[in-house]
């Protein structure tokens, strides 16, 4: 089984480089014009896709081993008690990705 979590976006150029900072280099493939895709391990990815319609929905969660391997600033932090500490991203359109620390 291998996940892909969609996120779509409404100017894909600016979405792209957005994500390539984030996740700290380019996509690992360009499927088709307008979507490309980061393979985060060996059953996860996620991809961005230019759809207008749908851009600025998205809500992704991520589990990672160090938050401070993420390659952009957070929008804000979340520390509530009992759960592990989160960091919070909004892309260009708005789309949301937390990410916190695999315990």
């Amino acid at each position: 089984m291998h996940v892909f979590a969609g996120i779509a976006v409404s100017d894909f150029d600016v979405a792209a480089e957005w994500y390539e900072r984030l996740f700290g280099g380019p996509p690992t493939m360009i499927p088709t014009h307008g979507e490309a895709v980061w393979r985060l391990t060996d059953s996860a990815s996620v991809f961005i896709v230019a759809d207008d319609a749908r851009a600025g929905s998205a809500l992704v969660t991520i589990a990672v081993r160090d938050l401070d391997e993420l390659g952009l600033a957070p929008h804000r932090m979340v520390d509530e008690p009992g759960a592990p500490l989160r960091a919070v991203f909004a892309d260009p359109d708005g789309n949301t990705l937390s990410f916190f620390a695999e315990i």
